[in-house]
């Protein structure tokens, strides 16, 4: 009894031992809240006048937004408690599934705002494309971790990218959402850019993108004197003629870009106070969704717009640290992969919405309105805090 009782002990300990040992992040949380909090808050500020002109109700967007958030923090809890290894024997399974959910949209999706990209399963809502990016970070991790060194030859770089290819495809033609198509495809080269030491194909096809897509403008403006810029290269040509000249196209394609722009410059430094916009006021289209930014900018100010990207930077940073951390190689990359995706969405929102780049459907990280964005990108930050309970303090 007494050596039982001695074995129990011991067995105690060695688990209490462990538990302390193991890292947990506080801050990741704490910043991961702020964002949520900043979020909500601009979402019901932004949204408040067109939701009581449509619904009659100027909290429906914000009640909408909080059981998103909601449901989202129990799918991170989820996602956080399943070891993360747990997803090497399903990687060709989300792979499966992020293209059954693309051609889903085909037969049972349904359009709003002018695009179909949405379908609704159980009464529930939700966008093919945000499954697809969390399927895509972990399938990818589990098959550039199984070739290890083969990913560094031109072959294990290409045949990755040609498992990459399809979805973007798909994704590009099914939903018409280049911008997902983009960041899906971004976020593999970010995936593969670390996993492989030599960094000079990189910087080659950054290269040939950026000839390319410098062609791709001087053919549009040589051939657009005078002819309809919807007749250029469809509406994504009129979205780049429109960011070139936004005044040109002021009531049409540059009209979103040109409120966004106003809303930003009379902003100033402190912003006219919480829900002082103007713009939002019926000029900025649903201005709870991609332009959000110009809204915070209006109504904070240069100061509460730099607080937010404050607030990015450091959750990019806590999730380098993890992927630091990490014990071995597919946690690093599941986390490199979420890294990726969100620190590309919020460069390429802010660079749309201060028509640095063409205008595309981009949201703000855990800031625009979006249930299915946000729940999936918390279930991203479940599986990093996953790879985060395998890291023990002293290995």
């Amino acid at each position: 009894m007494d050596g039982r009782t001695t074995a129990g002990n011991r067995f105690a300990r060695r688990k209490a031992a462990e538990k302390r040992n193991r890292y947990f992040d506080y801050n990741l949380i704490i910043v991961l809240g702020f964002l949520l909090f900043f979020g909500l808050v601009m979402v019901y500020s932004s949204s408040s006048y067109d939701a009581y002109l449509t619904f009659g109700d100027s909290s429906y967007y914000f009640h909408k937004q909080i059981k998103a958030t909601l449901a989202g923090v129990a799918f991170m809890t989820i996602m956080a408690v399943i070891p993360y290894h747990f997803w090497e024997r399903f990687s060709w399974v989300a792979y499966g599934v992020s293209i059954l959910f693309i051609i889903l949209i085909i037969p049972y999706g349904y359009e709003a705002n002018g695009a179909k990209r949405w379908i609704r399963i159980f009464g529930v809502s939700m966008q093919p494309a945000e499954v697809a990016k969390i399927c895509m970070i972990i399938f990818l991790a589990c098959r550039i971790t199984k070739m290890g060194s083969e990913v560094a030859t031109w072959l294990g770089f290409f045949m990755i990218l040609g498992l990459v290819v399809p979805i973007s495809l798909l994704l590009w033609s099914v939903t018409s959402n280049a911008s997902s198509a983009i960041i899906v495809m971004a976020i593999a080269v970010v995936m593969l850019f670390v996993s492989t030491p030599d960094y000079k194909r990189y910087l080659y096809a950054a290269i040939a993108v950026a000839i390319l897509a410098a062609l791709v403008v001087w053919i549009l403006v040589q051939n657009a004197s005078g002819a309809d810029p919807g007749n250029l290269g469809g509406y994504r040509g009129a979205r780049i003629l429109a960011w070139l000249d936004p005044e040109a196209y002021a009531s049409g394609k540059g009209f979103q870009t040109l409120q966004a722009l106003y809303a930003i410059g009379s902003g100033g430094m402190f912003g006219k106070g919480l829900g002082g916009s103007m713009q939002k006021l019926g000029f900025i289209p649903e201005a709870q969704n991609d332009m959000i930014f110009s809204v915070i900018c209006e109504e904070l100010g240069f100061f509460g717009a730099l607080a937010l990207m404050l607030g990015f930077i450091l959750l990019i940073w806590r999730l380098k640290i993890i992927a630091d951390s990490a014990s071995d190689l597919l946690g690093a990359l599941m986390v490199i992969g979420v890294m990726g995706h969100v620190a590309i969405q919020v460069i390429l929102n802010i660079a749309v919405v201060t028509n640095t780049i063409p205008n595309t459907g981009i949201s703000l990280p855990f800031i625009s309105y979006g249930g299915s964005a946000t729940f999936f990108l918390m279930g991203e930050m479940g599986l990093c805090l996953s790879v985060e309970r395998g890291i023990r303090l002293g290995d």
